[in-house]
């Protein structure tokens, strides 16, 4: 295997991650409840993970307080950034190996612990 090297590198990711996470039993109804629309979310995840992996600006917005409100509708559980992280891991580790793989994988551990805390702190 080789490690994440470019865009079309993060496209495979980020879709691979969505199809099972979509049908996932813990996490999958999230998005459902959601409205999540995959074909818009795709392209904002990619400029998402390309800005982080690869330091290339692509993306602006601000995840942190999207999830907040998703939250008040949505209630976000322990449970389900674990099971998040789970599949990110999985993901990440069938596909590729090497330094940005392991850094994906931090990075989003990192982001969603912050979340989970930040989340904590609105109830």
């Amino acid at each position: 295997m080789r490690d994440i090297a470019d865009k079309q590198d993060i496209q495979l990711l980020v879709e691979n991650f969505y199809n099972q996470a979509l049908n996932d039993e813990t996490i999958g109804p999230l998005f459902k409840k959601a409205g999540f629309v995959l074909e818009s979310h795709i392209p904002t995840m990619v400029s998402f993970w390309e800005t982080i992996l690869f330091d290339v600006i692509t993306y602006s917005g601000n995840p942190m307080l999207k999830h907040i409100e998703l939250n008040k509708t949505v209630p976000l559980m322990s449970a389900h950034f674990e099971q998040w992280m789970n599949i990110w891991k999985n993901t990440v580790r069938t596909n590729f190996e090497g330094p940005l793989a392991e850094k994906a994988i931090l990075r989003a551990s990192s982001i969603a612990h912050l979340m989970q805390h930040k989340i904590g702190q609105m109830g």
